[in-house]
């Protein structure tokens, strides 16, 4: 299988970046290499094995750490698992699974298996929602309830806008390594500026060979088969999947629904004040 590296330097300087932002966020952790049927899946623990498990799952060209450190204090009422997504830029096996079928919930329920844990939280941001509501499809028994931020496979945005203020801005900064077009790009998606996913996703595009399959939408008669219950949290502002639309589609769709909330002023990447309120409603559990 060819890699989804561009070339062994710049796969060192995406891990090199991977391991300062786990070092940076000074938490007691261990990491375990998780042998699923897709590929090794690189699993970072937090927290007290007596407390109730929580597996999160980061978006899109991102890794465990980032996830880690977006929900800061989840381990001190849970025991954390921060999942790096297969064929993402970080420790997990390059195998890329479809979309469109059921392969994103058989890996994590392998994950889960493997793990022995039983009355699970998920919690997943923009991609690694996908990935959870796939998991209820496949087989929802372990799991206690879902927390989705900004999830894909609800609905999708318009194109168009997608096409001119996201794909085109990351096109020409991977032709001509312009820091300018990086930074709309960012401008665009980010609540707020973010200086580790400015140089983390500056490695990304140029040396890692990203996904752009369409993103699948779930069907109708997939989402009133969920019984677990679904926290979701959608971004006013999110060009990628719009968060009056998620939330609208969503009460039509999900009989689990348990709860809702807007953000405002929020784009696609909450900002930290918004995150802290996401935390606070999984705490509350």
């Amino acid at each position: 299988m060819n890699s989804l590296y561009k070339s062994e330097l710049g796969k060192k300087e995406i891990i090199n970046l991977y391991n300062k932002k786990l070092n940076e966020l000074d938490l007691e952790y261990r990491s375990k290499l998780i042998d699923t049927d897709f590929g090794k899946t690189n699993v970072i623990i937090i927290g007290d094995s007596t407390k109730p498990p929580l597996m999160i799952i980061h978006g899109s060209n991102g890794c465990a750490p980032i996830a880690l450190e977006t929900y800061p204090n989840l381990y001190k009422e849970f025991q954390v698992f921060a999942i790096d997504v297969l064929a993402q830029p970080n420790k997990s096996d390059e195998t890329r699974l479809s979309m469109k079928d059921t392969s994103y919930g058989l890996w994590m329920n392998d994950l889960v298996n493997q793990l022995e844990l039983k009355n699970v939280t998920l919690v997943g941001f923009s991609f690694g929602g996908l990935i959870i509501l796939k998991t209820l499809i496949q087989n929802e028994r372990n799991i206690k309830e879902v927390f989705l931020s900004a999830p894909a496979f609800i609905v999708n945005g318009n194109p168009l806008i997608a096409l001119f203020k996201i794909f085109i801005p990351m096109k020409r900064y991977i032709r001509t390594k312009k820091a300018k077009y990086l930074e709309k790009f960012l401008a665009t998606l980010f609540s707020e500026k973010d200086e580790f996913a400015l140089n983390y996703l500056s490695k990304i595009f140029i040396y890692f060979n990203m996904d752009f399959s369409p993103v699948p939408i779930i069907k109708k008669e997939d989402a009133q088969g969920i019984k677990t219950p679904i926290t979701l949290i959608a971004a006013k502002q999110d060009i990628l999947f719009p968060g009056e639309k998620m939330i609208k589609r969503a009460n039509k769709i999900f009989p689990s629904l348990k709860n809702t909330l807007l953000l405002e002023d929020s784009k696609h990447v909450q900002n930290r004040r918004d995150n802290t309120k996401i935390e606070k409603l999984i705490l509350t559990l």
